[in-house]
């Protein structure tokens, strides 16, 4: 690999970020900071997660770093909601890091300004061929590369079965069921506990829900060319049915969930015992099972039957900043966090399915219980003919927030549904048109 070139490359500044370099931290979980110089050539490697994560992922990078005693890995992470601000200040900063997790979302806004790596020059430090075609295609913007799935996963839905068979209510079965089924079960719930569970709830504004939905009506809610193809009439007959839901007691009333509640397992209201069901992505089990007692079962998301909308995606990508002091290394990196067997054994599935899928084939016996039934969760569906995903359009990322604000207007009653279709349709092309 020719390192003179990467020293070239132009650092480009991302637009709207150069006011949020003042907020980094001077090191450690914050982002941000130098190691001591002791001679080895150190990679800065960033993402999100929980202390959980930090544990696996610290030991997969011990192993590496014992095979090359000559580089040293700083990680540093965030939970999910600073991470993105973080991140583009890093950048902001013309100090990026050299290894990042990148959000779905986020990919074509990086990538279009030139400040990730194409992968797909340097096959011969990273070898993408035990991917799938689908899973390659997370990370593809036409002919390029420039991310690799950290993981695969899906949503799915988890009911409480300890809570279900304490008001004797039978779980519907997953693989039939439709939006009408979730209604009528957690509704009786809802009324068998006498209001103190209520039987489901899941966030409206999640783009990925709202995106299974969509496709389940025969739209893309994004197309392959990064427009937005969902329509009004969908936005709008996505909102009918969780606000009837709601209407149905079915999910708790207006205001009853505190969206500054925190995104971790353990401050869920599924850990709480105030809900009995919700959506979540798989590779989220063990934490979502440990926290809520052990007894989650796990089902696809309604409505499959007619349609698919689920897909195979990824919790986030890696990519490599086009102007990383150490590209090689870094490169090498990435490799064996991808292909090698030990590296996914001992990180285990908190980031998904191992994308390499002869690697994941080969650690999944030795998984635990829960990490095993969302890795077979995940292959049976891989052995379907489902929907592609595609990486999101740039300015997607300001959808989420669009949708909570609308939603939250819809949820209180100030705001009709049909009024919220269109206005989400209105902002978020202009979102995505720039």
């Amino acid at each position: 690999m020719d390192t003179q070139a990467f020293s070239r490359r132009r650092a480009l500044v991302l637009a709207g970020t150069a006011g949020l370099a003042a907020t980094l931290p001077g090191c450690g979980r914050g982002f941000g900071g130098k190691g001591a110089d002791d001679g080895k050539i150190e990679i800065n490697m960033v993402w999100w997660g929980d202390a959980q994560r930090a544990e696996f992922t610290q030991k997969t990078l011990d192993l590496f770093q014992t095979a090359n005693p000559g580089v040293r890995v700083k990680t540093e992470y965030q939970d999910s909601s600073p991470y993105k601000d973080k991140l583009a200040a890093r950048f902001a900063a013309g100090d990026p890091p050299d290894l990042m997790a990148m959000r779905f979302d986020s990919l074509r806004e990086y990538a279009d300004r030139g400040t990730l790596l194409d992968l797909a020059e340097h096959a011969q430090h990273l070898d993408l061929s035990g991917l799938t075609a689908p899973a390659r295609a997370l990370g593809e913007v036409g002919p390029q590369i420039f991310g690799v799935p950290s993981g695969l996963n899906t949503i799915s839905f988890v009911v409480d079965k300890a809570l279900t068979d304490k008001y004797g209510v039978t779980i519907p079965n997953g693989d039939t069921w439709s939006w009408d089924d979730l209604k009528t079960f957690a509704a009786e719930v809802t009324r068998a506990s006498g209001g103190k569970v209520y039987g489901a709830n899941f966030e409206p504004w999640t783009v990925a829900n709202l995106l299974v939905f969509a496709r389940q009506r025969g739209e893309d809610f994004f197309t392959a060319d990064g427009r937005l193809g969902a329509t009004a009439g969908t936005i709008t007959a996505w909102f009918d049915l969780t606000e009837g839901l709601r209407a149905a007691k079915a999910f708790p009333p207006a205001g009853f969930i505190d969206q500054n509640n925190g995104a971790s397992p353990a401050q869920s209201y599924l850990a709480k015992k105030s809900i009995a069901s919700q959506i979540i992505p798989s590779n989220n089990l063990l934490g979502y099972n440990q926290a809520c007692g052990g007894n989650l079962v796990m089902l696809r998301i309604p409505g499959e039957t007619t349609r698919r909308g689920q897909s195979i995606d990824t919790p986030a990508l890696w990519s490599v900043a086009a102007n990383s002091k150490h590209p090689m290394e870094t490169l090498k990196l990435l490799n064996f966090l991808i292909n090698d067997v030990e590296a996914a054994r001992t990180a285990g599935a908190t980031r998904g399915v191992p994308p390499n899928r002869a690697v994941a084939e080969q650690i999944a016996p030795g998984l635990d219980a829960d990490n095993k039934r969302a890795t077979e969760f995940l292959s049976a569906l891989q052995n379907e003919k489902l929907p592609p995903s595609y990486p999101y359009p740039v300015g997607a990322s300001k959808l989420t927030n669009i949708l909570k604000t609308i939603g939250t207007e819809v949820e209180f009653g100030r705001l009709k549904t049909a009024a919220a279709g269109e206005q989400f349709i209105t902002e978020a092309r202009k979102a995505i048109a720039g």
